[in-house]
């Protein structure tokens, strides 16, 4: 009961950090419509019908059934249709935006006198700096959040001191993992090596890190080695020589890599036998900003290669191939490891939250990157819209022609409505994908 529980909670923690996280990103859009002087009708988190609003001022603020969305509704988003009509107000919000424009042309109508308070009006800066204002936001949190990770909790990584220390050694190809008689004696084990030893050097060169020991050991085989450790407070010179043995190549990732047959590729390298403890390690605030950074380039290049990614994501739904761990998943299957993580009872506290706010802060990094693409309803596109417009004015203005006016981008309408049936697709899909066949952490 207690694991259901914890299950439910980790959930719940997620979707109400998305929504807070929407409602920050409309934030994000309303502050600086405000302070241009732009009207907001409505400020509201989630879609469907509304559970709650309050109107203060010109503004209703109000929340939603669904806290998968939100939108402001601005003034004057799109221009008239005709030179002297009035602006149509419009929203940032995902499918309100479309739903306003298909309507018809004369809904929400600018009141007399408040022509000069729509967004279309506003000078081009000035529409970039609203739209960006959301993914602004979003970027923010995520900064916010991998500080909290990163530095009030910390990540593990591989320390100086020995784990665990193999009896045996044993091909990475071998079937069996338990060793037999007859097998030969790890080296780290024949010298003597405990779990608990700190490393301090090997031949001489002090050790700072497990990968500096681990590229040492691998070049030497067949060469005996001095290894000083550390073991209840004193210091121990140990002799030990690697032996050679076959291990699977890794990348970047620590994927094991394939050849060209599909077939893993192994290598002959130095082995002692010996794994590194983890351990937990605060780190410092330069290591933010790169952190987010990565994360950042592993959105883009998924986005990039959705086509790819999705097909993937179908042959696994719908045949026996395996979901990949790395690849796209739904709000449901965020949710779905949110709650595997928070109803592991076999890892302290401290680290399913710091888990779960590392998925807070993911999500986060990709609503910025994905409202950045330039496709109408997101921000991007609207973005795009409105640099489209300065560039046309600016070279109307450089060979003395006519201002040729606000882009119209309602009539991108049928593109939009393109692009949210992809979406939705797509959406479909990965939420399917995640009931049938879900990613799994554990």
């Amino acid at each position: 009961m207690e694991t259901v529980l914890l299950y439910l909670l980790g959930i719940l923690i997620t979707v109400v950090g998305l929504a807070v996280s929407i409602a920050l990103h409309e934030l994000g859009h309303f502050v600086p419509a405000r302070l241009f002087g732009v009207r907001v009708r409505q400020f509201m988190v989630g879609f469907g019908p509304t559970l709650f609003s309050r109107k203060r001022g010109e503004t209703e603020y109000g929340i939603k059934a669904i806290p998968l969305g939100g939108y402001i509704s601005m003034a004057g988003m799109y221009p008239p249709a005709a030179p002297g009509g009035k602006a149509r107000n419009a929203s940032t919000g995902f499918f309100q935006s479309l739903v306003q424009d298909a309507r018809t042309s004369s809904a929400d109508t600018i009141a007399d006198g408040e022509e000069s308070r729509t967004f279309y009006r506003l000078p081009i800066w000035k529409r970039v700096t609203i739209m960006l204002g959301g993914p602004f936001m979003n970027l923010l949190i995520a900064v916010v959040l991998y500080a909290v990770v990163l530095m009030g909790f910390g990540i593990a990584q591989q320390s100086t001191t020995i784990g665990s220390v193999s009896e045996c050694v044993l091909p990475a190809t071998s079937e069996r993992q338990e060793c037999m008689s007859g097998d030969p004696e790890a080296p780290g084990a024949a010298a003597g090596i405990v779990p608990g030893d700190t490393l301090v050097s090997i031949d001489g060169a002090p050790i700072t890190s497990w990968a500096q020991a681990t590229e040492i050991i691998r070049g030497s085989p067949g060469e005996t080695l001095s290894i000083v450790v550390e073991r209840d407070g004193t210091e121990r010179e140990l002799m030990a020589t690697p032996s050679l043995t076959e291990r699977y190549v890794l990348d970047d990732t620590n994927t094991i890599t394939e050849g060209a047959d599909g077939d893993p590729v192994t290598e002959e390298v130095g082995f002692f036998g010996i794994g590194a403890a983890v351990e937990v390690v605060q780190q410092p605030a330069a290591a933010v900003l790169p952190a987010v950074g990565d994360n950042i380039t592993r959105v883009t290049t998924l986005i990039l290669h959705l086509p790819d990614r999705l097909i993937d994501v179908a042959n696994a739904a719908f045949g026996p191939a395996e979901r990949d761990p790395n690849g796209p998943i739904s709000v449901v299957g965020v949710g779905r490891v949110a709650g595997e993580i928070a109803s592991i009872n076999t890892i302290p506290v401290a680290d399913r939250a710091s888990a779960l706010i590392g998925i807070l802060a993911s999500l986060n990094v990709a609503l910025f990157v994905f409202n950045l693409v330039p496709l109408l309803p997101l921000d991007g596109g609207h973005v795009a819209g409105a640099l489209f417009e300065g560039i046309r004015r600016f070279f109307a203005k450089l060979f003395g022609r006519r201002d040729p006016g606000p882009v119209d981008t309602a009539k991108l309408i049928p593109l939009t409505l393109a692009v949210v049936a992809i979406l939705g697709a797509m959406s479909a899909l990965l939420i399917y994908a995640d009931i049938v066949k879900p990613v799994s952490l554990f």
